[in-house]
């Protein structure tokens, strides 16, 4: 069995060095790139439009620019950003940012930032195509998905098939065991919780939302995500401002270090830069997972009737999740103190020794400095909250793909299966399960990524139709055309 287990680990070692490595994170990049420069950098130059139908809508009543299905079955907007939030906005945001930090220096966060800038547009890519070719089901629910983009969109079933595959594994692993293992071991080292009685608390919330459907789960995702984001913020914020004379040489190192302007020795430049390359892109997608084709699954969903429209929150869920969290967490680390540049950097591309922390250790470190014991607390409840909302974020991604695989009458199954399985998630070590998921998780992006290249011309034909009809004055108010 042990033999078995070497094989498979050494197997997936070589397809997870492949999926998240040079080549996929520069396909990734280079997507990002081509609708950043056929829109004319949309993410800058229509910054106003994308911030005025996305997060300045949510405090303007009445006269909401946008033409709504007024569908029963659909979610709000702002439901399916929340949803999309809380399988995005999870542990790779207090974990992801800190090990990109250890192992790969400051300069990871320039290269986190370059693909969240770059990725914003494939995001918004991806959901205008969600849009575009989503269905109603026999229940009249909205359909959409990566899966069906890739069907409709090129003809090409097999590949969407092969999606939902990816995608459905994925659910069980990253989206399930592993965040179900965090909030065990959240408990468990923090208020003494034993494992079995942490599964099965579990067990019953997911369940008894996850049982709801998409409405239960949009409903529930709207009330924590914000909640936890603001209040995760506020606290990095604290500290910042605790440490505030350290913010300028906390942005000069991550520029420093990105392309290792204070080295001499041309190859180990090379090689740190690679590393900080690689790190930070790797970390940014697996945050705000940008060309992955996950999150336009629940963005389908919405109530919105212009592609377009959805297709600038998918702007703003890149933008919140990684310009903002993932950049609230780096400051709060490289300013409190805690992490010393010079003796972290000995070890670039090596494995740290155990004085040196990583990952949420990391973090809760930084939370410490300024909020003592308490910070720490506050870091594992901030984790246990974001791995359940990723929990129920990735119900419906694998919910989604099931469907289009096997119809509607396997969903209940699967809905079950996937309860069930957080109780192995919480109990077992799960390394490596872990990582077979994450090359399954990685794999969903190569017929995404193919997808939305071939279907580009679609997306950039949409993006100059609406601005035309914005430019005309040609604006929709809530359900009717003003001219």
């Amino acid at each position: 069995m042990k033999m078995i287990a070497d094989v498979i680990a050494t197997v997936n070692g070589y397809l997870n060095d492949f999926i998240w490595g040079p080549i996929m994170l520069v396909f990734f990049l280079l997507v990002g790139l081509m609708f950043t420069v056929r829109t004319k950098v949309f993410q800058i130059s229509h910054i106003k439009d994308w911030l005025d139908v996305t997060f300045l809508q949510l405090f303007r009543k009445g006269n909401k620019k946008v033409l709504r299905t007024n569908d029963k079955h659909s979610i709000s907007q702002f439901q399916s950003l929340c949803t999309a939030l809380a399988a995005t906005i999870g542990v790779g945001n207090i974990s992801g940012v800190a090990v990109a930090l250890a192992l790969g220096g400051p300069g990871a966060i320039f290269w986190m930032w370059l693909s969240a800038f770059l990725g914003m547009m494939t995001n918004y890519a991806e959901n205008t195509l969600g849009i575009k070719y989503r269905y109603k089901n026999e229940k009249g629910n909205w359909v959409g998905g990566a899966m069906i983009y890739i069907e409709k969109g090129l003809g090409w079933k097999w590949l969407a098939v092969i999606f939902s595959v990816f995608c459905m594994l994925a659910s069980f692993g990253i989206g399930n065991m592993s965040q179900g293992n965090e909030i065990a071991n959240g408990l468990k080292n923090s208020f003494g919780i034993p494992s079995w009685i942490s599964a099965l608390l579990i067990m019953v919330l997911a369940g008894l939302v996850i049982i709801g459907g998409i409405k239960r789960i949009a409903s529930v995702a709207e009330k924590i995500v914000p909640f936890m984001a603001v209040t995760y913020i506020l606290g990095a914020l604290i500290i910042i401002g605790c440490n505030i004379t350290a913010l300028p040489g906390a942005f000069a190192s991550i520029f420093r270090n990105a392309f290792n302007f204070s080295s001499a020795a041309g190859g180990v430049a090379g090689f740190t830069i690679m590393i900080a390359m690689r790190r930070g892109i790797s970390r940014g997608v697996f945050s705000n997972e940008a060309g992955l084709g996950s999150s336009v699954m629940v963005h389908s969903a919405s109530d919105v009737k212009e592609p377009v429209i959805q297709g600038m929150w998918g702007i703003f869920e890149v933008f919140a999740d990684t310009l903002v969290v993932c950049t609230m967490t780096a400051m709060t680390i490289l300013t409190s103190g805690v992490y010393d540049g010079a003796e972290y950097a000995a070890y670039i591309g090596k494995d740290l020794p155990e004085h040196l922390k990583s990952g949420v250790a990391l973090t809760s470190a930084a939370f410490e400095s300024v909020f003592g014991s308490l910070g720490g607390k506050f870091i594992s409840v901030a984790v246990m909250l974001f791995a359940f909302t990723t929990i129920l974020g990735w119900s419906y991604y694998g919910e989604r793909a099931i469907e289009y695989l096997f119809g509607l009458k396997a969903v209940p199954i699967y809905k079950v299966i996937f309860i069930l399985v957080i109780f192995v998630g919480c109990n077992a070590s799960l390394k490596l399960v872990v990582d077979i998921s994450d090359t399954f998780n990685g794999f969903m992006a190569l017929p995404n990524l193919i997808a939305v290249t071939l279907l580009s011309g679609q997306v950039i034909q949409m993006t100059k139709d609406y601005i035309a009809r914005v430019r005309s004055g040609k604006e929709t108010v809530e359900g009717e055309e003003v001219a």
